[in-house]
């Protein structure tokens, strides 16, 4: 745990780890789940889009409702449901069922990742809670990078449902941090109506962070998505070693997810988007440069994982902040408006890819990636502009 962070903040880190891997686990063990429960495997990949499609859609809606009740009650609450969807995987005996668990699963997903980062920015000391939110995100990378390749170690030799049944079992451990750490006297901030909550999606200032969010986080994803083809295809490495290689690349992701917190407590949220989405458009464009350069590919691998998941809490503060300033009752529905970016991004960012990859030009995703972080930019310096626009009407 990062020194002087309060213990409910790795409640909510361990909570975050049981979710990575409950969103990815699928992934490794497709195959079985396709033959055990006979379907095909381009049905059964409708658990991965499904599950961001009903979080993507299910977060905002269901956080509209939640935001008005104290955050403890709702943050155990939704762990449990959690659980219930899980419990469902497990004991699936069709797709329908699993699918249904996995739609559960992924509600409770955004709404707790939502609802999380703005308990985890409200219990950080003063000039902390970029680091808190990024302990919490932490434990969404680690399980990327530890949980998921274990998980699908232990589905592909005892059977697909098992890590299911470790996700339980760490979700129910989640359950009870959560219980014992959040504070029973955390209030729940002040929340509008409906009508005020949705209102949000219509300021400038919030519309153009869940743009930034999705533009910058999405930039990764037109090469991430299609990343063993390119080491394979064209830097030449062979399957195991490309394997080896995305452990580096899940390693610098955590470590970046720290770093980026970290810079948003000592310079701000803003110019940490801005200096790492420079930094990550420009390490795209180099690996598309020099992409071939077999010896320098781990050190790119390294940069590029660090720059990406470096900005996760840092647009995550962003969020945050434009919505204590411009929609103060509706922070809470803001935040899950945020988390669905995310998933905006990466479904946006994998399209770009397979668009590319369609037209035999798997070597031009890097460049779209690049491109896509310097709209980013764009958005970050048009939304500080509306932002210190409508500060100076508000005052007026």
């Amino acid at each position: 745990m990062m020194r002087g962070q309060h213990p409910a903040v790795l409640a909510l880190a361990v909570a975050a780890f049981a979710i990575g891997m409950a969103e990815f686990i699928v992934v490794g063990v497709l195959p079985a789940i396709a033959s055990d429960l006979g379907v095909t495997q381009d049905r059964a990949g409708a658990l991965v889009s499904g599950y961001a499609l009903a979080l993507a859609i299910g977060t905002p809606l269901l956080m509209l409702t939640l935001s008005r009740f104290a955050p403890r009650r709702v943050l155990t609450g939704l762990m449990a449901l959690f659980v219930i969807g899980n419990l469902l995987a497990v004991v699936a005996q069709d797709f329908t069922s699993l699918m249904l668990g996995r739609i559960i699963t992924a509600v409770a997903h955004g709404a707790l990742f939502a609802l999380g980062a703005t308990v985890a920015s409200r219990l950080a000391p003063e000039g902390r809670s970029g680091s808190a939110i990024a302990l919490m995100f932490s434990g969404l990378t680690l399980a990327m990078v530890v949980g998921v390749p274990i998980g699908s170690l232990l589905g592909n030799g005892m059977g697909w449902r098992m890590p299911f049944v470790a996700i339980l079992a760490l979700a129910a451990i989640a359950l009870i941090a959560l219980w014992r750490w959040v504070p029973a006297s955390l209030a729940a901030q002040p929340t509008g109506s409906w009508g005020e909550q949705l209102s949000a999606l219509g300021h400038p200032v919030i519309v153009l962070t869940m743009t930034l969010t999705a533009l910058g986080f999405g930039a990764t994803f037109p090469l991430f998505t299609y990343i063993s083809a390119w080491l394979t295809e064209q830097t030449g490495f062979s399957t195991a070693a490309a394997s080896g290689l995305l452990v580096v690349f899940g390693g610098a992701t955590l470590v970046g997810n720290l770093m980026g917190g970290r810079l948003v407590g000592a310079i701000g949220w803003r110019r940490t988007a801005a200096w790492l989405l420079v930094g990550l458009a420009a390490i795209l464009a180099i690996i598309h440069a020099w992409g071939e350069a077999r010896w320098l590919m781990p050190v790119w691998l390294a940069v590029w994982g660090a720059l990406a998941f470096g900005l996760s809490p840092a647009f995550q503060s962003g969020m945050l902040a434009a919505a204590g300033q411009h929609r103060p009752r509706a922070v809470a529905f803001a935040s899950a408006l945020n988390i669905s970016s995310f998933n905006i991004g990466i479904s946006a960012g994998s399209a770009v890819g397979s668009a590319l990859v369609a037209q035999q030009a798997l070597e031009m995703t890097p460049l779209a990636g690049s491109g896509l972080a310097m709209l980013a930019l764009g958005a970050l310096w048009l939304q500080g502009r509306v932002n210190r626009s409508r500060v100076a009407e508000a005052m007026a």
